[in-house]
């Protein structure tokens, strides 16, 4: 049964090892403490954003908290034309910057700030967001009054004279007259028949009460005789 030799590895490799082993050791120890630096997550005016009118303050918001010792923190807003928008010294409150602002704007706001990490190293960076100023108002030319003239007197109607309608009264009550004759000349007309019948019952009555024995009329013939 053969047995497989090893020989050992040339010092030059070993040494080449060696140096890498080194470089990289030396290239994490660079790399960790800029791991640990904070950095900025967030901003009120956001950055590239558009806003009507320049806030009352801006707002930035770290990945950790920051110092908050006097003149650790320093912020710079300015205009397109340089002038400084800041309206007094920033406060820090954990994590969060704020910087009162002042004055107005438009165009473009440039802002600059540094602040000392939570490691203790300074860190810094800037950012821009857009103020659309309000436009001017335009002059509107004041209405020119128009003259008006008085309204002419007009003619007072002249009263039309209206002749009264002649009153019918005399055509409405005739028929009322003829009824009233003919209703007289009815009445008239039974009275008068009644009285000539009640005048002939009466004389015959006085016809059949005259005596048997009496008196013979004119005209009657004398008893035979017996």
């Amino acid at each position: 049964m053969s047995q497989t030799l090893h020989k050992p590895l040339p010092a030059r490799v070993w040494a080449f090892l060696a140096a890498l082993l080194i470089a990289f050791g030396m290239v994490l120890a660079a790399a960790s403490p800029a791991s640990a630096h904070d950095e900025l997550i967030g901003s009120d005016p956001a950055a590239g954003g558009t806003l009507d009118a320049l806030p009352a303050q801006l707002t930035l918001t770290f990945s950790a908290e920051i110092a908050d010792d006097e003149g650790a923190s320093v912020v710079e807003v300015t205009d397109a034309a340089g002038t400084s928008l800041t309206g007094g010294t920033p406060t820090v409150r954990d994590n969060v910057l704020t910087q009162p602002l002042a004055g107005a704007a438009s165009g473009a706001v440039k802002v600059l700030w540094k602040v000392v990490s939570s490691d203790g190293h300074p860190i810094s960076g800037e950012y821009s967001f857009t103020v659309e100023g309000a436009p001017a108002p335009t002059e509107t030319a004041a209405p020119t009054p128009t003259e008006t003239t008085a309204p002419t007197p007009s003619a007072e109607p002249t009263p039309t004279v209206t002749s009264e309608p002649v009153s019918d009264e005399g055509s409405t009550t005739l028929p009322w007259i003829i009824a009233g004759l003919l209703a007289l000349a009815l009445i008239g007309a039974v009275v008068y028949l009644l009285v000539s019948r009640s005048r002939r019952e009466k004389a015959l009555a006085n016809g059949s009460a005259a005596p048997a024995g009496g008196a013979p009329q004119p005209d009657s013939e004398p008893p035979a005789d017996r």
